[in-house]
């Protein structure tokens, strides 16, 4: 088997809570509270300003020039591409990047972040690149599950397009491949510190989405 099948494998069952989760069953059926979308792609948005930053980071951790320079790529074209869609529902909604800014990052935000940031900065290079490929990876599928299912929401229809397009699978599909050939062949022991990383890192993905369901917060003030 290929390391992302073993990876896939053993985050299965995580994945298949995620496409039950009554936020992504409200995305296809339309049902989905406006408010509580509006939260979670603000949160999304935040979430992406680290995400790229740490895929830069990862890029220089790199031991081969390729992969440095497809990192390097996703840093600005994977953000960028997802972003696209933020500051056109952002327009929508009337926020501006000066809004976003005093808006805090909930809980589960924070530390799918910092779970990404020990992984990179303190750990081997497969172990980084395992943590970060969920992200990539669980969107396409659940946009591919959802495409299947359409949905009645305008706004909803629009992300689930984007994650079920040709165009993010090509991203996709590069970082899965250079997954194979960096976990293909490493000891038993990073191995089992990368699956750990790609498992947290799948279960923060569904962390994510019902924190915002529940528009979670920090139970004092943060600032």
């Amino acid at each position: 088997m290929r390391a992302s099948e073993v990876l896939w494998g053993d985050a299965e069952e995580v994945y298949e809570a995620i496409i039950t989760h009554p936020f992504i069953d409200g995305l296809s059926r339309g049902t989905l509270d406006k408010e509580v979308f509006k939260f979670y792609v603000i949160q999304d948005a935040l979430y992406l300003e680290e995400y790229a930053r740490v895929l830069a980071a990862l890029a220089s951790k790199a031991p081969k020039e390729e992969w440095v320079k497809i990192l390097s790529e996703d840093s600005i074209g994977v953000v960028e591409f997802e972003k696209s869609l933020h500051r056109e529902y952002f327009t929508d909604w009337g926020l501006t990047p000066d809004t976003l800014r005093h808006i805090p990052a909930t809980p589960a935000n924070i530390a799918y972040v910092n779970h990404l940031w020990r992984s990179t900065l303190l750990e081997e290079f497969p172990v980084g690149l395992a943590a970060v490929t969920p992200c990539y990876w669980i969107y396409m599928k659940v946009g591919q599950y959802l495409e299947g299912r359409k949905s009645p929401d305008e706004s909803y229809s629009k992300w689930i397009s984007m994650y079920s397009s040709k165009e993010y699978a090509k991203y996709v599909d590069r970082i899965l491949r250079m997954v194979d050939e960096v976990l293909g062949d490493i000891g038993k022991h990073i191995w089992l510190k990368a699956l750990r990383a790609f498992k947290l890192s799948t279960i923060y993905e569904y962390l994510f989405w019902d924190s915002a369901y529940r528009k979670e917060v920090f139970p004092f003030k943060t600032t």
